[in-house]
Order: C-alpha cells, then structure tokens, then sequence
C-alpha cells in the first residue's frame, strides 16, 4: 500500500528565527519541544500532516551513525553544516516492522526502527506524552537527502485541532520537491521507499501521488520553469515544497501585509528560500472534494 506524506524536516540554525519566519508566513506553530537526542524542534501542524522546524540544541548529546543505526540528529547536523532547508521527507507508517521488512526485501538500505518519547504542550497549557518510531532508509546517490517512515503511538495527544487554524488559510502537504539533474534515475528507489508503483513522467520529471500527498523529481529546468527558482546543475535534494490553501486571494494579502516576498508562478504563489529558511515554498488552492 501507498504511504502518504507524514511531514517535512527543514532543518535550521536558530529555531527561534525561524519560529519567527514562519509566523510572518502565516503558520500557527506548536511550542518549542527537545529531543532527547540533541535536537529540538517546533511543528506546524496541518490536516494529516505537518513540518518539523529542527535544529540542534546540544551536539555533546547527538548519537552517533552506525552500520545498522540512522542517527537522525547526526544527519541533519551535518546537513546544516552545508546549508539550512528541507532535508528530509518522512511518510505515514502504519507498522515500522512491516516498513523494515519492506525495504528489506526490496533491497533499499535498512536500520533498526527506533523508537522515542517525549513530553508535548498543548494549546490548552496541558502536557501530554506523544511517541514515535522512525524506520529509516536512504539512497546512497542522495546524501543531502533523507528518508523515513514515522508511526504515531499516541496520535490523540499529538494532534491539536487550535494548532491546525493558520492565518495563511494552510490545509494539507500538497507536494514535496525533489530537484536532480535526471529524475528518472531515482524513480525505482521512491517507488519502493513510497509503495507507488503508477507515476506520471512529464519532460519536467516524474510525479509519484501517493493518495496523501506527492513526491515530485524534478529537472533544475523544470524546477525553474515550475518555482521559478534557480538550482544548481544537479542538487539531488528537496529544495521545495507545496501547502494547500483554502483561498489564494486571502494567503496573499497575509504575505504583502507581512511584507514577505513572493511571486506568481505555474504552481501558485511562490515564496523564495531566502524568506522560509532555505525552503521554496509553494502555496496552491485547494481543490473542493
């Protein structure tokens, strides 16, 4: 079965600036929150599915890479050296076992499913436990790219109905973007990483819908032609991403009342990375079910 779209990392060096950024972009975000781990991060929550804003909140903690251990704050430490944006792309799980067992027999890279708790603070002041385990697997061709599955323990606790209203008129991950100089080449390894085995080739690159979300590979020309951004000869990394909005009109009287620079393009109102923390971000309408 598909697994849709469960979040986006964008990994970034002050948390509290891009709390920030993102509250003139419009986006209602949760508290800060800490990783037992070495990181900490704040979510901006939408139907289904959510970004995590993460940065690093004490090296001395972050757990080594091994052979059969992802260390998830060890690659994004190592991401930010390089720069800030989308570095991850995580989709729903139903079974981290199952997921393991997946990528296992399919060849992809596996690592043992791990499995965390912390305390999240809710709208209401009130602290409740959330938990969830991540089974991690990757391309060795995409090391700016990471890739997991996340199953939600407590999925009552984490999903608050006051951090899912945005100014901005946000509903749901339309689209993460991945951006490489020939698309094609990683179609075999997001077919098994996303269980779409139907996508749509264009002359721009390759769409995989996975029913909760879509996972575009794209040509830098048709990144350019798409976003209107301009990206390096072959990234072979996420440089966007699209939110659904119920009313255009309204989300781009927020950005100029922000003062927040955007522009008109094929896939909607596009803010540049410069104003979302190394993310193009794309916002679309909505279309009525």
């Amino acid at each position: 079965m598909a697994r849709g779209i469960d979040h986006l990392v964008i990994a970034v060096r002050d948390l509290e600036k891009a709390r920030t950024a993102y509250r003139r972009l419009g986006f209602t975000l949760t508290p800060e929150a800490i990783h037992p781990f070495g990181t900490k991060n704040s979510l901006v929550q939408l139907l289904g599915g959510f970004l995590e804003l993460v940065a690093i909140n004490d090296p001395a903690t972050i757990p080594p890479p091994g052979e059969a251990f992802f260390s998830f704050p060890a690659f994004n430490r190592d991401f930010l050296a390089r720069r800030e944006g989308l570095s991850m792309l995580v989709l729903k799980s139903r079974d981290s076992n199952q997921d393991l067992a997946s990528f296992a027999s399919h060849g992809l890279p596996t690592y043992q499913p791990v499995r965390f708790e912390r305390i999240a603070r809710g709208p209401d002041g009130a602290s409740r436990t959330v938990a969830f385990t991540m089974t991690f697997t990757g391309e060795s061709r995409l090391k700016d790219a990471g890739f997991f599955t996340c199953q939600h323990h407590y999925p009552e606790n984490f999903w608050r109905a006051e951090f899912q209203a945005h100014a901005n008129g946000a509903s749901r991950i339309d689209a993460a973007v991945l951006v490489t100089r020939d698309p094609a080449d990683f179609h075999e390894f997001l077919t098994h990483f996303t269980g779409v085995h139907d996508m749509k080739s264009t002359s721009l690159g390759i769409d995989l819908d996975t029913g909760d979300g879509h996972v575009e590979v794209l040509s830098p020309v048709g990144f350019e032609a798409l976003y209107g951004g301009h990206a390096d000869p072959d990234p072979r990394r996420f440089l966007a991403c699209r939110i659904l909005v119920a009313d255009l009109t309204g989300t781009r009287r927020l950005l100029a009342r922000n003062e927040v620079p955007f522009a008109e393009r094929a896939e909607g109102i596009v803010v540049p990375p410069e104003a979302a923390c190394g993310v193009t971000i794309a916002f679309a309408a909505a279309t009525p079910v």
